[in-house]
């Protein structure tokens, strides 16, 4: 992807979420010199990855296989198991229509998908088989404290204010219908290195062509301007 591009999607989702009054802390307007100004003081926003985030999955193809999004709170999974420090983590999502997600679970990680406006949400569920593939059993899921059962590979359509619930080792792809939408999500920490387990391989984050300067830094950029 090229930097100008990312830089635009920044601007359009910038101005998205303030038209649903979501609003982003002070350190997401950080430019890249101040960046290289920042002490220690800022560590745990580099080391649990919070901030700008958007990535292609290695499709090259942002517009049909790709996501944007801001994580602003996390914590880390090395205090996890003394319960000393953040036990959650909320990012919040934009998906264009037909702009997929593909098709993942998490190992450990129980998180709610949430609507938060704009156009419909899509979820594609699957239960993962022991070896990792889809299975075709039924899916159990709880949306807004409801317990619901579909059918495997059922596409599920939340509207702005619904939210889903889905468990470790429940496979989901999701997208956006009809217009662009706005997606909360609130789970346990995040840990993309290690919790991710995508049904085909892909990439992370994509590579960049520099071909204009960072409107804001991603979160992939931290290492090449944070010093502290």
């Amino acid at each position: 992807m090229k930097r100008s591009q990312i830089n635009q999607i920044i601007k359009t989702a910038d101005q998205f979420m303030r038209k649903h009054q979501f609003y982003l802390p002070p350190f997401a307007y950080w430019s890249a010199n101040e960046w290289k100004q920042k002490g220690p003081e800022c560590a745990e926003i580099v080391s649990n990855g919070l901030g700008w985030d958007i990535t292609d999955f290695g499709s090259g193809n942002f517009e049909a296989t790709g996501l944007f999004l801001f994580t602003l709170r996390n914590g880390s999974l090395s205090t996890s198991p003394s319960l000393t420090g953040k036990q959650y983590a909320e990012k919040i999502m934009i998906s264009e229509p037909g702009q997929r997600t593909p098709m993942h679970f998490h190992w450990h990680k129980t998180e709610d998908i949430i609507n938060r406006g704009g156009g419909k949400l899509v979820i594609e569920l699957y239960n993962a088989t022991p070896d990792g593939l889809l299975d075709q059993t039924k899916v159990h899921v709880s949306i807004d404290g409801v317990e619901k059962l579909f059918d495997a590979g059922e596409q599920i359509v939340l509207h702005p204010g619904e939210s889903i619930t889905l468990t470790p080792f429940l496979y989901h792809s999701f997208w956006g219908s009809e217009e662009r939408v706005l997606i909360g999500e609130v789970s346990m920490v995040n840990d993309d290195e290690t919790d991710n387990r995508f049904l085909d391989p892909v990439g992370r984050f994509p590579v960049i062509a520099e071909d204009e300067a960072p409107l804001f830094l991603l979160v992939s950029d931290y290492a090449n301007y944070y010093r502290g």
